[in-house]
């Protein structure tokens, strides 16, 4: 059924109490009008500021109460027809027994007309008492032609208040504006149109990273997901050929509105790793691939020490990266949030967060593509690895030696340093062992070398460098040889 003929429906059901939640109460009243097709009713809206006003005639007419709400209550119960209430921002009064017996008297219909109370608000928590009673209506978002029509709307009021000025369009990237539009109500959604529109009377790609900033600090407000501005690309990445090759295959299917028939979009991997091998890196090259934004979630941040907040917090962080799709979520370093190892010191919420997040995994319809990213294997959970979860896990390892010279070529061009005359052959060999993350390092410190003689970088500071650096697979020998063992036959190498 339609959103109007489920509210028709439960006002033909004489429903004493109904609960809207949302900050666009235009859009309640339109609904409530049309309802009248349907179902005639008389339609009055009360607020604080307002008093109570009868709002299913041509023009509004206010009553000769004064905005009192407790007046507005004795007049409901004594009057001699049906009507429908509409109680605007009321949650402030719902806490005095007083408006609750009043509100209970009309709901039972003790000496009164079987009206339809409507409670309307951004946020409506209702006492104990009147729980029971509610039926709570949550509005339809608006879909993909209400949103184009909102754009035309808004181009339009844009002319209108410039002269005749014509917003510049174009239409293919007006399509992806509409799509990144959907799972936002009405009055959020022309927010960012407006803003979009207004910033330089233009709709076009440029529009689309704004537009995606601009939804995840509306939906963000917890502060638990972190926006990553600067997603990388898989260019910027030395190795990885087999995953790049898979994230490659996967991009159309993903992005694609509606997905290929048949064919499930894919749901995410486990990045497995020696630190300092790139797998934030690789995460963030993820979402560059799709080309879709990209989001952390900060595990820490979720944690609280109230019972059953932690699990809310990782409900409502979910539920916004879905109104964020299509996008990939980044959760760095997994095994810290969800290590099996803690026995039972946290009253089990290790356990429960997990269930949770495995629940989400498995179910979730939304285009949400989760990379995790591990260092310790041995401290994940084994309900995380088995197949089903994950699409696939892949084990960045040690760079090989043409790795090695590709990384080196990518830190020297990164930081414009001339390679004429450096013997990247040479310094592959040199660094056997060596991380992407450490000989970054060996060039940065080569650097303050040249910096310091007043020496043009070259292959013997480099050499040096490479010396002087202890790199991790040799001071933590026995743990990297640890994973390696364990992740070499049991994944798919990256490269």
């Amino acid at each position: 059924m339609s959103e109007l003929l489920d509210l028709v429906a439960l006002i033909r059901a004489d429903t004493p109490l109904l609960v809207i939640e949302t900050p666009d109460e235009s859009r309640v009243m339109d609904l409530f009008r049309q309802s009248l097709m349907h179902v005639w009713r008389a339609l009055y809206r009360w607020s604080v500021t307002e008093g109570l006003r009868r709002i299913d005639m041509d023009s509004e007419s206010a009553t000769e109460l004064a905005p009192d709400l407790s007046a507005t209550l004795r007049d409901m119960q004594s009057a001699n027809q049906r009507g429908i209430y509409l109680l605007m921002d009321a949650t402030p009064y719902l806490g005095y027994a007083s408006y609750q017996r009043a509100l209970r008297d009309i709901i039972q219909r003790r000496g009164s007309q079987p009206h339809v109370l409507v409670l309307v608000g951004t946020k409506v928590e209702l006492p104990e008492s009147l729980e029971p009673f509610a039926v709570r209506f949550p509005l339809q978002l608006p879909d993909a032609n209400t949103l184009l029509k909102l754009v035309k709307d808004e181009a339009r009021e844009y002319a209108v208040q410039n002269g005749g000025r014509r917003v510049e369009v174009e239409v293919e990237a007006v399509q992806q504006i509409v799509r990144n539009l959907r799972g936002m109500s009405l009055v959020d959604a022309r927010r960012i149109t407006r803003h979009l529109i207004w910033r330089d009377g233009a709709l076009g790609p440029h529009d689309l990273p704004e537009l995606a900033r601009l939804k995840f600090e509306l939906l963000n407000k917890s502060g638990h997901l972190h926006y990553e501005y600067d997603t990388a690309q898989f260019a910027d990445i030395g190795g990885a050929q087999r995953l790049k090759h898979w994230v490659a295959q996967r991009r159309a299917p993903f992005v694609a509105d509606p997905p290929p028939a048949g064919l499930p979009p894919p749901k995410g991997m486990l990045l497995l790793g020696v630190q300092g091998c790139g797998k934030s890196l690789a995460a963030k090259a993820v979402a560059g691939g799709f080309n879709v934004p990209l989001v952390r979630l900060d595990f820490g941040a979720l944690y609280d020490k109230y019972q059953g907040e932690t699990e809310k917090n990782l409900r409502q962080a979910l539920a916004s990266t879905e109104q964020l799709a299509p996008c990939v979520l980044w959760i760095d370093e997994i095994e810290k949030a969800l290590a099996t190892d803690s026995g039972e010191t946290d009253g089990g919420l290790s356990r429960r967060v997990l269930g949770y997040l495995l629940t989400w995994m498995a179910e979730r319809t939304a285009r949400v593509f989760l990379v995790a990213t591990a260092n310790q294997v041995q401290q994940l959970p084994a309900e995380l690895l088995r197949k089903g979860r994950f699409d696939e896990i892949f084990f960045i390892d040690l760079p090989d030696a043409a790795t090695r010279a590709e990384i080196f070529t990518l830190h020297l061009d990164r930081r414009k340093l001339p390679r004429d005359g450096i013997n990247l052959s040479a310094l592959a060999a040199a660094s056997q062992g060596f991380s992407g993350a450490e000989i970054e390092q060996v060039i940065v410190s080569a650097q303050y070398a040249a910096h310091a003689m007043q020496a043009t970088l070259d292959t013997q500071l480099l050499m040096q460098a490479i010396g002087d650096t202890r790199p991790l697979s040799l001071l933590m020998a026995e743990q990297v040889q640890a994973l390696r063992d364990w992740a070499l036959p049991r994944t798919v190498p990256a490269d």
